[in-house]
Formats: C-alpha cells, sequence, structure tokens
C-alpha cells in the first residue's frame, strides 16, 4: 500500500539542531509497518493530482487553524471530501483531525478553555492511551457521519470515527522525546503557565502508547482496504 502524507505545515525548527518535517516524522513513525510513505507538502500548495493517486492519506498536523483564511485549507477540504466519496481512507491527526470533521461538517473552534500539551491520557472507552497533545483548537461539533471514541476531560472529541473509510485523532503519535522538547522550549512560552511546563518537563521520559496507536493506525489503512 502506498500512503501520501499530506503535509498541512511545518515543524518548529531551531537553529543548528536535528529537524524533521511532518513528512519525514510520519516516515519514520510508520516504518516497519509494511506501508510505504510517500509525502505532498498541500500548505505549499503542493497537492496530489487525484484523491486515488494513492491507496490511502494521512493528514498532519500544523500550527495553523483549519479556520483560518489560508490558501491551502478550502482545496484541502475539498480534497478530502472528494477522497472521502471516493472511498480511500483517510486517518487525520491534530490538525488533520481538525480539518477532516470541519471539511465533512464538523465545526472547530479556538477553544476557550486554552491549550493542551504535554503528555495525556486518552480515554478511548476500553482502555486509555497515553500520547503527547499540542493543541488549542479543537473539534466541538461532529459531523453527521461520525462518533466519538475517544475523549478526555478537556477535549470531549479527541478521536473520531466516520462512517466511511475515514479515523482521526488529536494527539500526536509521531512525536517522540525531542520534538514535545522542542515545542516546550520555543513555543509554550507566553502560551502556557511556568509551572505547567516544568510539569511537562518532568514527564518526557514517562511511557506512552504511541506504538499501540501506530499499530492501530496501519491497521486501521490495511483494514480499510482490505490487504
Amino acid at each position: 500500500m502506498l500512503i501520501g502524507i499530506l503535509q498541512c505545515g511545518h515543524f518548529v525548527e531551531r537553529e543548528g539542531a536535528p529537524y524533521r518535517s511532518y513528512i519525514q516524522l510520519y516516515t519514520d513513525m510508520m516504518a516497519g509497518t509494511g506501508l510505504e510513505m510517500t509525502g505532498y507538502s498541500v500548505v505549499d500548495m503542493e497537492f496530489p493530482e487525484s484523491p486515488t493517486s494513492c491507496d490511502g492519506w494521512l493528514i498532519s498536523g500544523s500550527k495553523h487553524g483549519a479556520y483560518e483564511d489560508l490558501p491551502f485549507i478550502p482545496k484541502l477540504e475539498q480534497f478530502i471530501r472528494d477522497a472521502y466519496a471516493a472511498d480511500v481512507p483517510m486517518f487525520g491527526i491534530c490538525f488533520g483531525h481538525q480539518i477532516m470533521a470541519q471539511a465533512l461538517g464538523g465545526r472547530v473552534e479556538k477553544f476557550e478553555g486554552g491549550w493542551a500539551i504535554g503528555r495525556t491520557e486518552y480515554d478511548f472507552g476500553d482502555r486509555k492511551m497515553a500520547m503527547y497533545a499540542w493543541h488549542q483548537d479543537q473539534v466541538l461539533a461532529l459531523p453527521n457521519d461520525a462518533r466519538r471514541v475517544a475523549s478526555t476531560d478537556f477535549c470531549q472529541n479527541a478521536a473520531i470515527a466516520y462512517k466511511g473509510k475515514a479515523y482521526s485523532v488529536q494527539p500526536h503519535p509521531e512525536f517522540e522525546r525531542v520534538e514535545m522538547e522542542r515545542l516546550l522550549d520555543l513555543r509554550a512560552e507566553g502560551l502556557i503557565p511556568d509551572s505547567e511546563i516544568e510539569k511537562q518537563r518532568m514527564l518526557l521520559d514517562a511511557p506512552n502508547d504511541n506504538a499501540a496507536m501506530i499499530e492501530q493506525i496501519a491497521a486501521f489503512f490495511k483494514e480499510a482496504s482490505n490487504v
């Protein structure tokens, strides 16, 4: 299977430090799953020729809001609707989670309750999974075709399953320690209380369930395509 990564933003950089784009983050994340990955930087208006150009689509995180007036957003929303109508599997992460919901009839807003950052436990009903969060925007109203499958006290719609071949999650299973540390260093000041920043620094080496979510993502694509 060939999975196309739709890069919706550029990950924060630090001069002199190793850097991985979202395309590289997801390619590394899915290594060993048996899926082949390719990338399109849709934030830079680099779009696939067609929603059927790949066997499935993985929609990335971003610093942008799904509601922002940016050239790539309407085109991405239409691509999502076309892929959904064509029954091509899609999996969204963070911004990808939000833009999928918005494109398919839901509502995304900047959450009045503030930011969720760092190690967070997500309740999937039959189990809890710890992954890294980094967001203020949230899906506040589900599309008609969707149902909630995970939540936290802070984020009600933290994972969404659709009637069609689409699934999305708010957390970042692609983030490892270095990505979260960089966000805490470069993005948190002025947005997050110092006490919460320090709390999350203390949790950087705590265990997480990224591997289990990555297995779930791979299984979603394979099952959706009957591989």
